[in-house]
This record gives C-alpha cells, structure tokens and sequence, in this order.
C-alpha cells in the first residue's frame, strides 16, 4: 500500500483540540501558501489543513502526480487523516473539482464524508470542458507566464526572477496536465451539503454555475455570487474561511 508522507498536509497553526477541520485543496499551479493567512481568521475550535499536492513546497522532492486518479487518491489518503473530527472540504478553481470527486470517493471507500463541501470558482465538473479561458500543457512558457499574471498567479518579483518563473510554469504545466486527464463519470454525485462560491466577475455566468453544480447534490445545496473575478477582491479573498465555516452568511458581510 502507497505511503504519503506528512508533508502532504500542512497546519499553519495546530490545533489538536479543536472540534472542527477545515481542508483546503488548491488550485492549477497553486500550493498551500495562498491559504496560510486564513488561520489567522479561524475561530479557536476550527483548524486549518492544507492538502499539499505533489512536487511542490515539502513535497518538492515527491514527483507530480501522473494523472488525474493519481492525484485523487494522494488527496483522499491526505483528507482520510484528518477526518476523525468533523471536516469541511474547501476547494478553490481546480481544487473545486478535487474537492468534488474526494467527498465521492471517500462515500465511496465508507470513510466518514466531510460535513460540508464548499466549491469555489470552478464551473460543474461536467462543464468543465467548455471553458475557453484556461490554458493548455502545450502552450508555451510565454503564454503560461502571461496567463498566470493577468489572473494574478505570478507577481512582478516572480516573473523578473528567471529560476522562480521556470519552476511556476513548471509547476503549472504539471497541474495543468493532470486537469486535462480529468473525465467526469455521469452520475456521480454527493451526498454532503454543498456551497457553491462564485466570482460575479468570472467567466461564466453565475446563474449557470449555480444550475449546474445544484444537478450534482444530493444534500444540501447553496450558492453564493462574490465581488470580484476568479480569484474575487482581495478583501473577499482573506475572509473566504468565513465563507466556508458559517453556515449562512451574516448582513452586510
């Protein structure tokens, strides 16, 4: 049986005692860092795990996944560790469908199902392949690089700095391949209650999102329409654990 190193999962701020976990998978070319801050905003009984994929930060040594079933179950024997105590699966772009099909197989496997999946800024997993705005693995490292800085994956220091861009566009690559061989299986669904997140000024509309995602839920189902693109505004962004902990979202927040 296939080990995973404790690398795989990172606590930015352990909290054993806590009563509630939330999980963070990323997105196409992302790692853990995007989502360390969100410990800071976490209440004291709510702890932060972030699934880190293969190939990247602790895990660098650790080859990229080959495909997309690969990833999956690296990520459900990630998420198995930590679902002695209640858990909500958050998955943001890529991670959205990650998130999907690792709440599928563990109702699958009988493991203890997340409490809540929250799905942010990736249309339905079988619409994925209508989207015109993602790139390819073949595109060249030009077209990567420049993709990542319009959507806001690449700083200036990053792109001015030859050693660091290579590794992103390499590690986007990478991700991008393994997103390329994903193939939904009709039919699949979830039963955990699921919160569908959405830019208002992503690519798709947010009404067909919305539909979509509702078609895959057996449980509970709800959408939320957010300021901003695919990666929403900044300050939408830093209180996104909010958004996946409450379980209704407050006046005026």
């Amino acid at each position: 049986m296939q080990t995973l190193s404790p690398a795989a999962i990172h606590r930015p701020r352990p909290r054993p005692r806590a009563d509630r976990v939330l999980v963070c998978l990323s997105y196409c070319g992302g790692g853990t860092a995007p989502f360390r801050s969100w410990a800071q905003e976490l209440p004291e009984d709510v702890e932060l795990a972030l699934v880190c994929y293969p190939g990247r930060e602790a895990r660098y040594g650790t080859p990229f996944a080959r495909d997309w079933v690969t990833l999956r179950d690296d990520v459900v024997r990630a998420v198995r560790d930590v679902a002695a105590r209640p858990y909500t699966l958050f998955g943001h772009s890529m991670g959205s469908w990650m998130a999907f099909e690792t709440a599928a197989q563990l109702e699958r496997l009988g493991v203890t199902p997340p409490s809540a999946l929250v799905v942010s800024g990736g249309v339905a997993p079988h619409r994925r392949q209508h989207r015109t705005d993602v790139p390819r693995s073949t595109d060249g490292d030009d077209a990567l690089v420049a993709w990542m800085r319009e959507f806001g994956q690449m700083s200036a220091m990053v792109a001015n700095e030859p050693d660091l861009r290579d590794l992103a566009v390499e590690l986007l690559r990478a991700d991008l391949a393994v997103s390329e061989s994903y193939r939904f299986v009709p039919g699949t669904r979830v039963s955990a209650p699921l919160r569908v997140l959405y830019g208002a000024e992503d690519a798709e509309s947010f009404g067909e999102v919305e539909r979509d995602w509702k078609s895959l839920a057996d449980g509970g189902f709800e959408a939320f329409e957010l300021p901003g693109g695919h990666f929403y505004e900044p300050e939408v962004w830093s209180r996104m654990p909010w958004w996946c902990t409450e379980a209704a979202p407050a006046p005026g927040r």
